[in-house]
């Protein structure tokens, strides 16, 4: 039975690739409010998947038992490639074309649910599923609904050829001489073929070898690109805490403005209401002082 975080991983990668990396954040915010910090680092070490990796998450995710069966023909496939049975080897072939075209249909069914209207590289996750089968390691990363890229293989593997051999119809001197008596090899390749042979053995070599320094340099590319990604991400991750402090402060500011706004407004009647005050002491000084001078004014010499 899967932990929450297991629950929460599967929900990222069945989730379309445009809204992962949102949504990662937040459950890594989450995670981290709740002191859980074992989580939040797991989390942050997810990986992006791509859209055909993703197809193929979903597939894992919501139709395992199309998966299983891929993996029980891949398994037959492999049995009769180590017995030589042609005629299992040719039928097995045409049903993995038949399985593998049937998934990539279901998968994609199962994305455009998800995701109306999205383009689908259904080439790449139709060479993923044939990867699984040819491959066990790459089958199980299938399984686990969390590839963050397509997988491609070659092909299936040269069969073990066995060594062709005639018979010979004197069997007493098979017995006196031994093996050597007892069959006689085909002819060998002539120097045309065998030179032809040679030649595309060396192709296939300088092949090889360019192939793997295209690898490595693509790893090496990856590399940096997931380094970049994760500096990234923790720069956005930084920039969106400082803009909600920042967020903080300017309700903070806000508010002290609106209490400051209406202590101005207090202020201002306190000093609409000692003017009016002012002004009716000065009217009754003036009132008082001309009463004053006419009673004066009234007095005999």
């Amino acid at each position: 039975m899967g932990t929450a975080t297991d629950e929460v991983i599967q929900r990222l990668y069945e989730a379309p690739p445009d809204g992962f990396v949102a949504a990662r954040t937040a459950a890594i915010e989450q995670a981290r409010k709740a002191g859980d910090r074992a989580t939040a680092k797991r989390l942050a070490a997810l990986k992006k998947p791509t859209v055909a990796a993703w197809v193929v998450n979903l597939l894992a995710l919501r139709r395992p038992e199309l998966v299983e069966e891929l993996a029980g023909l891949a398994t037959a496939l492999r049995d009769a490639q180590r017995g030589l049975d042609g005629e299992a080897l040719r039928e097995l072939t045409a049903q993995r074309r038949q399985v593998v075209s049937a998934l990539v249909s279901a998968a994609g069914k199962l994305a455009r649910a998800e995701e109306p209207g999205i383009k689908l590289p259904l080439a790449e996750v139709e060479a993923t599923l044939t990867a699984a089968m040819a491959e066990p390691e790459i089958a199980a990363q299938v399984r686990t609904g969390r590839l963050i890229r397509a997988a491609t293989y070659a092909g299936f593997g040269e069969v073990p050829r066995p060594r062709l051999r005639l018979v010979t119809d004197a069997p007493d001197e098979a017995e006196e001489e031994g093996d050597d008596a007892e069959v006689i090899e085909l002819p060998q390749p002539s120097a045309r073929e065998r030179a032809a042979d040679e030649r595309r053995r060396r192709e296939r070599e300088q092949r090889k070898r360019e192939l793997r320094r295209r690898l490595g340099s693509a790893q090496a590319a990856e590399r940096r690109a997931d380094e970049q990604l994760e500096k990234a991400e923790n720069a956005e991750r930084d920039a969106g805490h400082v803009v909600e402090d920042l967020d903080a402060e300017l309700a903070e500011l806000e508010r002290r403005r609106t209490e400051a706004q209406a202590e101005v407004a207090r202020r201002k009647q306190a000093r609409r209401d000692a003017e009016r005050a002012a002004a009716a002491a000065r009217r009754e000084v003036g009132d008082v002082q001309a009463a004053l001078e006419d009673l004066e004014g009234d007095e005999p010499d």
